[in-house]
């Protein structure tokens, strides 16, 4: 019985080799490559009418064993993958091309073509690859803005009504009520820090560590380590200033993830902090002041010294050298 071949077109690209075989309702395709040869099989309907049709290519370099192939209702398309990136100055072993193979015109392309389309592929992957981290980093941005908003936001109403409510007695315990979402917000804060370093956001590293860091160091080692701290007053003021700050700052950022701008938001974001920056700073300071004594007086992590200098360095010394930085425009609480 004579072997029936059916028309096969081909063209390549750097990494691949396309095989459309001209086969309508194709069954029982069998397809395989050993040894660099590429077999097919299948029944369908060619050149020849509804018959069995098959053919062998033995390619011209190495490809990968693996092969696939997807049957439509016209065509039977076949990809094989070459071994080595590269071009190919014909498809097979032989100098003399087969009978029944043709270029395929619909997809054929030359070497600068296909490098050309290559470049504009990587451009493409490029290009979706950063918008998809734009989209990321602007709802992880907006997310954490959210986050920081809502919870600065609670802590500025609760005083508010607390104080309304029941007046002076509201300043006295201000931790108990206030610090377990200070401590949130503040240990949030720290990826601001990481935002900075990573070129999330276009901002300094160094003083937005200084920022978090100072905040941090009143609020765990002024405030959280002393208990006799918690009930005064001074704690409300700090408290306070920081989130009328952070109420406006962190909404101006949110707007921004989004590339829009309110100006009466902008407006009170620059013009608020102008007197509540050094009432937060005098707040600060006075807080450091009453801790002194206190530290002083606990010792509370102190440095001892050898027992022939018979003494230890006080917390206190640490804090005076604070006091110092504070007033020479350096706090740690700079928006």
């Amino acid at each position: 019985v004579m072997t029936l071949t059916p028309l096969v077109y081909w063209a390549q690209r750097h990494g691949e080799m396309y095989l459309r075989v001209a086969l309508t309702d194709a069954q029982n395709i069998d397809v395989c490559v050993r040894e660099n040869v590429l077999q097919f099989r299948a029944q369908g309907h060619g050149a020849k009418g509804q018959n069995e049709y098959e053919f062998t290519l033995e390619f011209l370099l190495p490809v990968k064993p693996e092969v696939s192939h997807r049957s439509t209702q016209r065509q039977v398309n076949i990809t094989v993958q070459k071994e080595q990136h590269g071009w190919w100055d014909r498809l097979t072993s032989q100098q003399r091309k087969p009978a029944f193979l043709t270029p395929d015109f619909d997809r054929w392309l030359d070497e600068s073509d296909a490098e050309t389309e290559i470049r504009e592929k990587v451009r493409r992957l490029k290009l979706c690859l950063s918008l998809r981290f734009v989209s990321l980093k602007t709802v992880f941005l907006f997310v954490y803005n959210l986050v920081q908003f809502i919870a600065f936001a609670w802590i500025f109403v609760n005083m508010t009504v607390r104080l309304f409510i029941f007046g002076q007695d509201s300043l006295f315990d201000t931790f108990n009520t206030i610090s377990d979402v200070m401590f949130f917000c503040q240990i949030l804060a720290a990826v601001e820090v990481l935002n900075a370093a990573f070129g999330v956001v276009r901002t300094g590293v160094v003083p937005t560590l200084i920022q978090v860091v100072g905040r941090n160091f009143i609020l765990f080692i002024v405030f959280g380590s002393l208990e006799q701290m918690h009930n005064k007053p001074v704690v409300f003021f700090v408290f306070y200033l920081w989130s009328a700050i952070e109420i406006f700052r962190y909404p101006f950022y949110m707007l921004g993830c989004l590339d829009m701008e309110w100006k009466t938001l902008t407006w009170l974001r620059y013009t608020i902090w102008i007197p509540l920056y050094p009432l937060g700073v005098l707040a600060e300071a006075v807080a450091v002041i009453q801790s002194i004594p206190i530290f002083d007086k606990t010792k509370l992590f102190s440095i001892p010294l050898p027992k022939v200098i018979g003494t230890s360095i006080n917390f206190s010394y640490v804090l005076h050298v604070y006091l110092v930085l504070m007033f020479l425009g350096m706090s740690p609480d700079k928006t």
